[in-house]
């Protein structure tokens, strides 16, 4: 099968010089061709994303923000960056966006720069319930360089317990509350985190990384409306490059470009930059509204199909693109799951779960999500099938076999990327 239109026509060049890392790229696209890829933070992007991000624009240098650079040269990228800027407020409504961020935890470590100094205290999700590792982890720098309380699910429902949250917020008067999660299946309201921060006088920052493509596409309610500063990456329902990017308010929005540059990073990715503005122009379109409809609808019937097998989804389902499962009544630890699956060719990936009795690297649960298969054109029957074929690998892990002839099937008649595009 050909693959000239996903790595462009000089990878016949890098097929003769450099054979092992042509290989490399060849083996990927056969592994994900082959497979059902189910982890929620991923996803496949267009091949307009792929052109942009395997351009020239990688070679050009570009400190600074546009019209305001530290390098000649510079008037072709201005562009690319102005162009992504102008499509990110018009999509998600914000006043201000900053584009240059690598990754979501660069985006997150700039608004604590922005907003905070060492030693501050800031209220967020802990990360066995659901958070982030920026978010106040010990091993992670947000840990280390501030005073961290965290809030959490019940133990009843596996909800956010907002009551729990404002009594900790006036507890500690915390100088920023986060909300935003990566492994936390229902909405969150930041209309009442919006009140609690009002009240403690706290910044309120969102971090909606998993969830801003559903934002995006008006499936979901935006943050935007009611954060101070929202952090996204673009590369989960996004449907975009590897990156990340902050929203704010014009009252904000020069601290907030101080601390993307100089203060974290220096040049900014310009071919990655150009990869975003085609993802925003892509979700600006009428088609990803449907497309963000579909992930969920598709989250849901996989959730509805893995319940019935057996496999007890957290909180009881899911509003999102993603979902949480507690495998317990199985007998089968997260990590088991795990490498069952990807025998299977289904890959997803292990997660606590809340007050999960095992330890972060076993543990108790598994995480799914549906941007991936979605893109495919999977659809609510295609993920009950899916459903029944994780909870065969899980439970038997000795017809692997027959369940990867079953997801060949399937990945076949769903093909990523395929030829003729």
């Amino acid at each position: 099968m050909s693959t000239e239109p996903f790595y462009g026509p000089d990878f016949g060049r890098l097929r003769r010089e450099d054979p092992e890392v042509a290989q490399v790229l060849l083996d990927e696209l056969r592994r994900v061709r082959g497979g059902l890829q189910l982890i929620a933070s991923e996803n496949f992007t267009s091949p307009g994303v792929l052109a942009a991000l395997g351009s020239t624009l990688t070679n050009k240098y570009a400190e600074g923000y546009p019209g305001r650079r530290y390098y000649g040269g510079c008037e072709v990228v201005d562009r690319a960056e102005t162009l992504a800027i102008e499509r990110a407020r018009r999509l998600f409504g914000a006043d201000h966006a900053n584009v240059q961020p690598h990754s979501g935890a660069s985006a997150n470590l700039a608004a604590y720069a922005a907003l905070l100094q060492p030693g501050d205290t800031m209220l967020a999700m802990a990360l066995p319930h659901g958070g982030h590792l920026t978010h106040g982890s010990k091993v992670n720098f947000s840990g280390r360089w501030f005073d961290v309380v965290a809030y959490g699910v019940r133990r009843d429902t596996e909800l956010i317990d907002y009551d729990e949250v404002r009594d900790l917020a006036l507890r500690h008067r915390p100088k920023m509350i986060i909300c935003g999660a990566t492994a936390y299946p229902r909405l969150i309201d930041f209309a009442v985190f919006r009140g609690i921060a009002d009240e403690v006088g706290a910044w309120l920052l969102a971090d909606v990384a998993h969830t801003i493509g559903l934002m995006a596409g008006g499936v979901i309610p935006s943050a935007v409306p009611y954060a101070d500063v929202v952090t996204f990456t673009t590369h989960k329902a996004l449907r975009g490059p590897r990156g990340g990017g902050v929203l704010c308010t014009d009252e904000l929005a020069a601290k907030i470009d101080r601390a993307v540059f100089p203060f974290v990073q220096g040049g900014p990715l310009m071919h990655a930059i150009a990869a975003k503005a085609v993802a925003f122009g892509e979700a600006l379109r009428p088609d990803f509204a449907e497309y963000g409809r579909r992930v969920v609808d598709n989250a849901r019937s996989l959730t509805e199909g893995l319940a019935a097998e057996g496999m007890r989804p957290v909180s009881g389902g899911t509003d999102t693109h993603l979902a949480l499962v507690d495998l317990r009544s199985l007998n089968v630890t997260g990590a088991e799951a795990e490498r069952r699956c990807a025998d299977a060719g289904i890959t997803l990936n292990r997660n606590t779960i809340p007050y999960d009795p095992e330890p972060p690297t076993v543990t108790s649960g598994i995480r799914v999500g549906t941007p991936c298969v979605t893109t495919q054109g999977l659809g609510p029957v295609d993920l009950k099938e899916v459903a029944s074929m994780v909870a065969q690998a899980v439970r038997s892990p000795e017809t692997a076999g027959e369940v990867r002839k079953k997801v060949a099937a399937l990945s076949a008649a769903h093909q990523v990327y395929p030829s003729e595009f």
